[in-house]
């Protein structure tokens, strides 16, 4: 009676991703370096943020102060990065890993600071869709609101920023929870900068725009409430 033999079990494809034995058998290595992957987000955020600051410099009959015109640039940026980036994460993260689209290859080195991005993590997949379709939206609304002076503009800047807040709040918990093992801890590059500095922006910019909004917010409702105890005096009586 012959033995039978067992098929060789494949043996596991390289890849550049945390823990180290994570099995993704379809991953596809990127073909471009990560400085033209860089130099592609930072130029088109540079962009917007010089577009947008001359843009608001034009003159108008109100004024907008250098604090404002910085906000709005931040704004326009969030547009950006929501809309498109994560936007285009939320269409086709299934295909990523082994996709060579620019985008998929900006995911995929994005994702050496935090594997989920290519596992297809569940709290990731829905809380970058509620960003891209939520929140990037609201940002250019945003923008043209503080542009236009409609009375609902810093009610759109605290539910933006409430929303980037919170999904970054758990975007960070979530990874401490599981021991921040989706990325080389430590790693000057990978961990502290892609994703501790990149993320830290959504944390601490809305955090400060909150705080705005809220000020401003509170003196429209001081001045409303300061007419209703003092409406404008009646006619007299003849």
């Amino acid at each position: 009676m012959g033995l039978t033999m067992e098929p060789p079990t494949p043996m596991a494809v390289p890849h550049p991703y945390w823990p180290q034995d994570l099995r993704l058998d379809k991953y596809l290595p990127n073909d471009r370096p990560m400085w033209q992957i860089l130099a592609f987000l930072f130029s088109i955020s540079g962009a917007l943020l010089v577009g947008t600051w001359l843009l608001t410099g034009h003159k108008r009959t109100y004024a907008l102060s250098a604090g404002r015109r910085l906000v709005l640039c931040w704004f326009t940026i969030c547009g950006f990065i929501h809309g498109v980036i994560e936007g285009y994460f939320s269409l086709y993260y299934p295909h990523i890993l082994t996709d060579q689209c620019f985008l998929s290859q900006l995911w995929k080195e994005y994702a050496k600071g935090d594997s989920r991005y290519v596992l297809a993590d569940n709290f990731t997949v829905c809380m970058e869709t509620v960003t891209a379709w939520a929140w990037g939206p609201l940002s250019i609304w945003a923008v043209v609101a503080f542009l236009r002076q409609q009375p609902h503009r810093f009610v759109l800047q605290l539910i933006v920023s409430l929303g980037q807040l919170y999904g970054d709040v758990l975007y960070f918990y979530t990874e401490y929870r599981d021991g921040f093992s989706h990325s080389q801890l430590g790693h000057p590059i990978y961990f502290w900068f892609y994703f501790v500095f990149m993320n830290l922006l959504w944390i601490l910019i809305p955090s400060a725009l909150i705080v705005d909004a809220w000020y401003n917010l509170s003196q429209a409702q001081a001045v409303a409430d300061l007419g209703a105890r003092n409406p404008p005096h009646k006619a007299k009586r003849s």
